[in-house]
């Protein structure tokens, strides 16, 4: 039970880890972290990098979406738009990973911003339209396009390197992904603490209030877009190096949907819960497809129902969480640890 936690100077109240338990578990969380990839197989490492690119594109539209309260459809987009800039920087120009990682985020933010324009004059379900029509727009330029995205085909993408030193294995990737990962992060947690951070949350809440304040709604919204689009572009570039292959495929209107799942399911306008939703909207399907595999063998005509309800168990997990918590995963983790912190007593 923690006592006696008072806050004596602005910087302690402002502290982002507020004690030494919290600082000792982050340590722990670290260190198994670092440990990780030496006890995984290359499955899990897998996932574990799919977890980290899903983890990063799903803080960016908490940026937007949770904090600065612009709804958008077009997410996955935007991490096309960086998968592409990435394989395009790669194959036709030759640029090694460590530049292609930033410029895919600066590509992703260009194009952020030119979506983002209009939303001073739309939001809401206005906006929300917008943004799916620049999903539809970006998909049928990836599939269309094919002098430069290769169409439907694709790009192959060589593997990456670091100073010579290939990225040609899972556990290689997986020290490149988790740092990022726990950069971009950082790098959101500390924006929500700043002027900028606190201009976006007052858009949300109240935006007319926000602007009577002085705060330039149409700079800060842009802000917001170009903040969350740079996030998906550095996604896209990692899924790439990955998945050493782009298509359209990997960015279609579902995995929009999928990516706003996350951070509802996670908790909305908060940096845990954008990684709690990623967690579970990746792995939730893969457990669900293991336990189906153990009636691998079994009647076909049975297989043939059992297959696809995987989709109709996860959309309903989806449905009863959001019925019964709301405020998403993030809020459960806070009451858990409000219960331990007063431990044994109920008051």
């Amino acid at each position: 039970m923690r006592m006696g936690d008072f806050k004596q100077t602005y910087a302690a109240d402002e502290a982002v880890f507020r004690s030494g338990t919290v600082r000792f578990w982050l340590v722990v969380l670290f260190a198994a972290m670092a440990a990780f990839p030496f006890m995984a197989g290359p499955y899990l490492l897998y996932m574990a990098n799919l977890t980290g690119v899903a983890i990063i594109a799903a803080v960016g539209l908490n940026i937007l979406t949770g904090a600065a309260g612009q709804i958008s459809l077009g997410h996955a987009a935007f991490v096309g738009i960086g998968a592409y800039t990435s394989a395009i920087l790669t194959t036709q120009l030759g640029l090694p990973f460590l530049l292609c990682l930033p410029l895919s985020g600066l590509s992703a933010a260009f194009f952020g911003i030119i979506v983002g324009a209009p939303s001073m004059r739309m939001k809401g379900l206005y906006l929300c339209i917008a943004t799916l029509a620049a999903q539809v727009i970006f998909d049928f330029i990836f599939v269309h396009w094919t002098s430069l995205t290769g169409g439907i085909r694709g790009i192959n993408v060589p593997t990456g390197e670091i100073f010579g030193y290939k990225l040609d294995s899972e556990f290689k990737l997986y020290f490149v992904t988790v740092p990022i990962m726990i950069l971009a992060v950082t790098a959101a947690r500390n924006l929500f603490r700043t002027r900028v951070g606190r201009a976006f949350i007052a858009i949300r809440d109240r935006d007319i209030s926000a602007e009577l304040m002085g705060i330039n709604l149409f700079q800060y919204k842009l802000y917001a877009f170009a903040a969350s689009s740079f996030y998906a572009g550095v996604a896209g570039c990692l899924q790439v190096y990955l998945l050493r292959i782009v298509t359209p495929e990997h960015f279609p209107l579902h995995e929009s949907i999928r990516y706003l799942a996350m951070i509802i399911v996670g908790g909305l306008g908060s940096v845990l819960g954008s990684i709690f939703g990623a967690i579970f909207m990746t792995m939730v399907p893969e457990a669900l497809q293991s336990g189906l595999a153990m009636f691998q063998g079994m009647d076909d005509k049975l297989m043939s129902y059992l297959f696809p309800l995987q989709t109709v168990v996860f959309g309903l997990l989806i449905v009863v969480f959001l019925v019964f918590e709301p405020h998403g995963l993030a809020e459960m983790w806070r009451r858990l640890k409000n219960y331990f912190r007063l431990w044994p007593f109920e008051h």
